[in-house]
């Protein structure tokens, strides 16, 4: 089996309509016959130990025997296994594994091959990731060197091979250990981003810069430092004679209504010249079938081979909310002699995509257009899921992506600190729908500009593209994150320049261009070339400088970091395209219960500050005063946190439908950040285990296809019909005006044309037009569209900030269906940001941090493992109204 097919083969159980191309591909004639490369896994059986020497030996002698070991794994979470370290995530144990990432590490398994493995003309070792700096041998001899997470390692490894048992051993060294002693001798360390808080590392004088390894190991503002060793990816043995199948991929020149011209390109490492047949069959999403067959001649050696094809109306993949992300099942079969000898299969979607750059009255824009339908981009960033990759399951990824789905999120920007994702999360991707914006793996530091360290990059880039190319969830690569913005104006650039001679500067300044303007640039273009690449977010593609609001994507971060600017801030810029901002909030008090003791739970605990990484643990009294500074003092510990949630969804609100109103000027929210890599105080919406947060019900109702938004600022309130819809609609917008105990102020109904992929201004409105004498602190306004009275979206506007509202006591009352299925709330009078919460159970609701009119009275749906009993017992609900001290 070649790395293709084992790709493919994986992705057999994400999905129906992998399942459905499985049962298609054993009916296919020839396709059940024994001819593909043989294929043995080496996952299994694996120990580990320190090195012997290491001095970490004497402090901790049982890490010095052999302890079992798991493949695909980390080192880390080999020495929690065998509880040699605690838990990271509990308090502040995070210090107490240091160690193992400072250590060398053996790994070694004995495996058996059989006299038919032999027989075939080559068997080589595949391993798909090793972390990082590695060594293998096979029954003693050395095998290869590694030093790059991101890579697949093949190599020829029959001659050292025999029949009956082999052993494999891997010597990994601490990237920290290996490049620190090199560092310190150079003239200079490049700028970086986190400094270790362990004494690991001297202050600026980062090794990360230096290797191609997960930056977000190292420690990041929202996740602990653990620099991991292993082998993070499968391994295997694959046999083959004749012939290998070495990829196979399904090109899109062009894909439009009419008709998707597509090739079959496949590469073929062939022993000798000779004839060969291609046989390639689909499947149609409407379960059509079609297949062709070709001649090719192939040389000894490497072969591209290109067979182009046609589909007549092709069923194209839609992002979410625009049609249907259909799917196409392709098998290929090449045979030698009327035998086959290798298959390999591919799921896609066929799709044109375009970044759009239009010059217009607000600068140079940027847009993504698929299958010629602008699409205002609606989501959020992704880091990695845990901070030990082997830990992330199918169904962990499928749950957050779901998330996305179920908030009415279209696009996840994968960040490039982190790594490249598991093939599910690109798989589940393509199912449901969702873009996916994929950064390279450069987050923030400068990188080196020597030529080996382009050119190991460079056989990455090939790799990853070529992994993921088929996957029409992919909608952009990018180059970096924030490499060429933090050249341009952080600190750490600025010093390097003042303090190193103009030479030098442009060394480093070209190498950055040679990397990402032009290298990665390259392998897009040759690789991928349907899918647009842009080499920095932020930037303007090298069309002036970084981070403008009127050219390319922006980060905005004046809000939170930078000026610490209040949320109001988000509405002075207008970008053309926000693919960063974000505000903190504390995940769940479950959260916070399942790795902290009671009495850390206060803002200035050393432990529960040693779960906030922004500002060496200094965030939380930031994230206190934006709660304060909104809503006023929080009564208890308690209350922070649901403060914390509601401050940071408000916030988001204000800043993505201020986005949303200004397109076509803007085309993209992209907010900082959708998940967690551990239970931490972060900007996430999801929190580590997949609790929703205030900020990601919000998302749910300001990205909803209809909206009607209200944004109040100086004084006025100008009213914007967002729509997303590829039709447009006749309804009426009705504007009420409301005492916060029921009594009708002012009423207005007026008819409302919301036009298609548009915001349609509708109206303007002074606080005095819609008060109408009544008490700002007393009274709210209510913004609904509607469709034959039926309301479409609601958006409530108020005349102060929250902390002076004169909230009055709302007399919630929440009651569980007998089934635990549903949960009716009602208020007697106006209650803001209601939140139901059942402790530490888990639940998921359809709804909350919702408001609710006085009267009104809303039944949501109850997701949750638990019985109804328990649930009733644990349900309570709240609202703003006396979470403050200085509230009623």
């Amino acid at each position: 089996m070649s790395a293709v097919t084992r790709v493919a083969a994986g992705r057999r159980g994400a999905g129906l309509a992998a399942v459905a191309l499985c049962v298609f591909a054993l009916l296919l004639p020839g396709a059940g016959r024994a001819a593909t490369p043989g294929v043995q896994t080496l996952d299994a059986g694996w120990q580990v130990r320190l090195v012997p020497g290491d001095k970490h030996a004497a402090a901790y002698p049982r890490a010095a025997q052999w302890l079992p070991a798991s493949v695909p794994g980390t080192v880390q979470t080999d020495v929690l296994a065998a509880k040699l370290v605690p838990d990271p995530y509990w308090r502040d144990d995070e210090a107490k594994i240091q160690w193992v990432g400072l250590a060398d590490w053996q790994y070694r398994m004995q495996f058996d091959v059989d006299t038919a493995t032999l027989a075939r003309q080559h068997v080589d070792l595949v391993f798909d990731g090793l972390d990082t700096f590695a060594d293998v041998a096979l029954n003693g001899h050395k095998l290869l060197s590694a030093d790059n997470m991101f890579r697949r390692w093949r190599v020829p490894a029959k001659a050292w091979l025999h029949a009956g048992a082999n052993t494999l051993e891997v010597t990994l060294h601490s990237p920290i250990a290996r490049l620190q002693p090199w560092l310190q001798k150079q003239p200079y360390p490049l700028p970086g981003e986190f400094d270790s808080a362990f004494g690991d590392e001297a202050e600026g004088v980062q090794t990360a810069n230096y290797v191609r390894k997960a930056a977000y190991q190292y420690g990041w503002d929202w996740g602990p430092r653990i620099v991991t060793q292993g082998i993070w990816k499968d391994v295997r043995l694959e046999s083959w004679s004749a012939l290998r199948l070495a990829d196979f991929h399904i090109a899109q020149p062009r894909v439009d209504a009419d008709v998707a011209r597509l090739q079959a390109q496949l590469r073929i490492a062939a022993d000798a010249a000779g004839k060969a047949q291609v046989r390639l069959r689909w499947r149609a999403p409407d379960g059509g079938t079609q297949s062709l067959v070709r001649d090719v001649t192939l040389k000894a050696g490497d072969n591209e081979v290109s067979l182009p094809f046609e589909i007549a109306h092709p069923q194209r993949w839609w992002p979410v909310g625009y049609g249907a992300p259909d799917l196409y099942d392709f098998h290929v079969d090449v045979a030698l002699h009327g035998e086959v000898a290798a298959s390999a299969e591919r799921s896609t979607g066929l799709r044109s995509v375009e970044l759009r750059r239009p010059v217009d009255q607000w600068g140079k824009g940027f847009e993504f257009v698929v299958n010629g339908v602008p699409v205002f981009a609606k989501g959020a960033n992704v880091i990695p899921m845990d901070s030990f990759p082997n830990r992330v399951t199918k169904a962990r990824i499928d749950a957050m992506l779901e998330s996305a789905r179920d908030a009415n999120m279209n696009m996840l920007r994968v960040w490039g600190g982190g790594y490249y994702l598991e093939d599910a999360f690109y798989a589940e991707a393509d199912r449901l729908g969702l873009m996916v914006w994929q950064d390279f793996m450069f987050g923030g530091a400068i990188p080196p500009y020597d030529k080996a360290f382009r050119d190991n990059t460079r056989v990455e880039a090939v790799q990853q593209v070529d992994r993921l190319r088929d996957h029409p969830s992919i909608v952009l690569w990018a180059g970096n994150n924030e490499v060429e913005t933090a050249w341009e104006t952080w600190g750490g650039g600025a010093h390097l320049k003042a303090t190193q001679p103009r030479a030098e500067v442009d060394r480093i300044e070209q190498g950055m261009r040679e990397l990402f303007d032009r290298t990665l640039r390259g392998v897009v273009a040759s690789r991928s070339p349907e899918v647009p690449y842009w080499p920095s977010s932020p930037g303007s593609d090298y069309d002036g400088a970084a981070n403008v609001l009127d050219n390319g994507d922006y980060h905005y971060w004046n809000v939170w970091s930078g000026k610490a600017l209040p949320p109001s801030a988000y509405l002075d810029v207008t970008p053309r395209f926000q693919s960063e901002y974000g505000l903190q909030s504390f995940p769940a008090l479950a959260t916070l219960h399942s790795v902290l003791d009671p009495a850390d739970l206060s803002i200035d605990s050393p432990v529960l500050r040693a779960h906030q990484k922004f500002d060496k643990g200094k965030g939380n009294q930031r994230l206190l005063m934006y709660v304060e500074r909104e809503y006023g003092k929080p009564k208890d510990f308690a209350a922070l946190v649901y403060l914390s949630q509601v401050m940071q969804a408000e916030g988001i609100q204000l800043a993505a439908e201020h986005l949303r109103a200004a397109r076509p000027q803007s085309m993209g929210s992209l907010y900082w950040q959708l998940n967690d890599v551990w239970p931490g105080v972060t900007w996430s919406s999801v929190d580590y285990y997949g609790r929703w947060k205030a900020l990601q019900y919000h998302a749910k109702r300001f990205y909803a296809p209809l909206r009607v938004v209200a944004i109040r600022k100086d004084g006025s309130t100008r009213v914007s019909l967002v729509s997303d819809r590829t039709t447009p609609l006749d309804a009426k917008l009705r504007v009420r005006v409301l005492g916060m105990d029921g009594k009708l102020v002012w009423e207005h109904t007026q008819d409302a044309q919301v036009a298609a992929l548009a915001s349609t201004a509708a109206g303007d409105y002074t606080d005095a037009q819609l008060l109408h004498g009544a008490d700002p602190r007393r009274t709210v306004a209510v913004f609904e569209l509607l469709d034959h009275g039926k309301p479409l979206s609601r958006h409530l506007s108020y005349f102060d900030a929250a902390k002076n509202l004169a909230l009055p006591d709302p007399g919630l009352h929440a009651e569980l269906s007998a089934d635990g299925h549903g949960v009716t709330v009602s208020a007697q009078r106006f209650a803001r940001e209601v939140w139901v919460d059942f402790g530490d159970l888990d639940a998921r609701l359809s709804d909350n941090a919702f408001d609710l009119l006085p009267g009104e009275s809303v039944t949501l749906q109850v997701a949750s493992a638990a019985d109804a009993a328990a649930l009733r017992k644990a349900l309570t609900v709240r609202s703003l109204y006396g979470a403050t001290e200085s509230g009623p």
